[in-house]
């Protein structure tokens, strides 16, 4: 680790904060530096970061960095802090999407997506660290003793008194398709033996079941079972909320009016008391989730898994890249699943469906291949927007990307705004979407499709545009930062709209409420 302090002007220096791998300084070094410290070299690790953090912090409040002038290289020299870095399932998994990467067409040298591999080998390893953990090492230590009733008749405390945790935030990977899903998870148990278990135990227990590839329905009969087995109650209850990024494919979504952002699923299972459907203790634990405005309707409460992944829905897809399928079966033996196992056999192809739709494309050939006919034969020019002060818009045009960075889905609306003396779009609705959809449908990050879509609409309605993309991105619920409910909104202005806030107030406030996937389980 060095740090070089070099002036830019009279009144501010630059740091330079370069942490090298301490795999290169020697064992030797190592005992060194830890021995000045007065700490163990297996901590020392820790350490540093946390010097560095106090460094950085220290540089920040006095002004000494700014943009453009700290650099850290951080991600790929420290990764020892995450005990992924150079471990061979890591590596491999970094091959594989190389792989993929380049059966889109992308140069994987590209700035953005250069390292892309190793993004995606992190997220993965992470998203299903489950394999390598244990209920019983979590359980084990967290029962309590408590007291039931004294005498008389009745259930309470650690005799028979019903215990509910709701509203836990979960994410995992959806074996039939390798796209994240987000769970809202309730889970409770009736005690017994005058004994309770920690309450956190609960949530780490159903997140080390959620942290492999999972269906709803699999996952719900894994948590439940694993509780009972752990700790021993007379019953446990488990009710997931599931949703699922819709899985449209780019021809489809050209010829689309409307559109599906969600799938949604709701999966229970129940143990012991909560074996029978019927029994008053379900009536009881879904009255108190009730309670929280969490709606249960029993008539969904067993669903088929087969159903549920949107990619199901389009049967075995066709046949697919084998350099790329064959990289997807190579990303499942790393992270510990047998891709013969009867619900991953399908997965590698339906997979690489889903990610070829981001493949690059020609701007011109699809425009005049979806849009243009539907414009002359079911569009004409002339159709009237929303109108109102002299600003036409067109909103909740739909989209669904790829984060490049990440190679996971992020989906939301677009809205168009622009300036008509009249109130017409010259060249109707369904161009404004086709061109929404064809930057969408591509490795993207939002900042760049805003921009891109507002030059492009600029050559056909004019040079005073604004444009709002509002997304939900699944990189960040399904990655450490777990970030569950956040909807991130970007904007572009050109022309007028860049100049006149006043404009650009009544064009955002006529924007609609739009659906985030926090508000879907409502």
């Amino acid at each position: 680790m060095f740090i070089n302090s070099s002036p830019t002007n009279s009144h501010s220096s630059v740091f330079w904060v370069k942490f090298s791998s301490f795999g290169s300084l020697g064992v030797s070094n190592l005992e060194s530096l830890a021995k000045i410290f007065r700490i163990k070299v297996s901590d020392f690790c820790s350490f540093s970061f946390f010097i560095i953090s106090v460094i950085i912090s220290f540089c920040v409040s006095m002004g000494a960095l700014d943009e453009g002038h700290y650099h850290a290289d951080i991600e790929n020299e420290v990764n020892f802090e995450l005990g992924f870095g150079g471990q061979p399932e890591t590596l491999a998994i970094e091959d594989a999407v190389r792989v993929l990467l380049q059966g889109l067409g992308e140069d994987i040298n590209r700035e953005g997506i250069k390292k892309t591999p190793f993004r995606v080998a992190k997220a993965l390893r992470q998203g299903t660290r489950g394999y390598k953990q244990k209920v019983n090492d979590i359980v084990h230590g967290a029962l309590f003793p408590e007291a039931g009733l004294e005498g008389g008749s009745g259930q309470a405390g650690g005799v028979g008194g019903l215990v509910i945790v709701r509203d836990l935030d979960l994410f995992s990977y959806c074996e039939s398709c390798l796209l994240p899903f987000q769970v809202k998870c309730h889970v409770g148990y009736v005690p017994s033996g005058k004994r309770v278990v920690g309450l956190s135990k609960l949530s780490r227990v159903a997140d080390v079941f959620a942290k492999q590839l999972q269906s709803p329905q699999r996952l719900a009969d894994e948590v439940c079972t694993a509780l009972q087995h752990g700790i021993k109650p007379t019953g446990v209850a488990v009710v997931l909320q599931c949703i699922h990024i819709h899985f449209p494919n780019f021809e489809s979504a050209f010829l689309e009016s409307t559109s599906q952002g969600w799938v949604k699923i709701i999966a229970t299972s129940g143990s012991g008391v909560f074996e029978d459907e019927n029994a008053d203790v379900w009536t009881d634990f879904l009255s108190l989730l009730k309670f929280r405005g969490i709606s249960i309707d029993n008539t969904h409460r067993r669903p088929s898994d087969q159903a549920w992944c949107p990619s199901q829905s389009y049967g075995m897809p066709g046949q697919a890249n084998s350099a790329m399928t064959n990289a997807v079966l190579a990303i499942l033996k790393s992270l510990g699943e047998d891709p013969l196992r009867e619900e991953l056999v399908g997965t590698p192809s339906r997979f690489v469906k889903w990610f070829m739709n981001f493949r690059n494309s020609n701007l011109e050939m699809k425009l005049n291949g979806f849009v243009r006919s539907r414009i002359d034969t079911r569009s004409p020019s002339g159709q009237v927007g929303n109108f109102k002060d002299g600003i036409c818009s067109e909103l909740n045009l739909s989209f669904w990307s790829q984060c490049e960075h990440h190679l996971l889905p992020f989906q939301g609306v677009v809205h168009v705004g622009y300036h008509s003396s009249d109130g017409v779009n010259p060249v109707g609705r369904p161009l404004v979407q086709s061109v929404v959809h064809f930057y969408g449908f591509k490795l993207q990050v939002q900042e760049r499709l805003t921009r891109q879509i507002a030059e492009t609409v600029s050559s056909f309605l004019g040079e005073d545009i604004i444009v709002v993309v509002e997304a939900n991105h699944t990189c960040m619920i399904s990655r450490g930062i777990e970030k569950f409910g956040s909807n991130t909104a970007t904007f572009a202005v050109l022309g007028r709209f860049s100049t006149d806030p006043v404009a650009r107030a009544k064009f955002l406030q006529s924007l609609p409420h739009s659906c985030s996937a926090g508000d879907v389980f409502s």
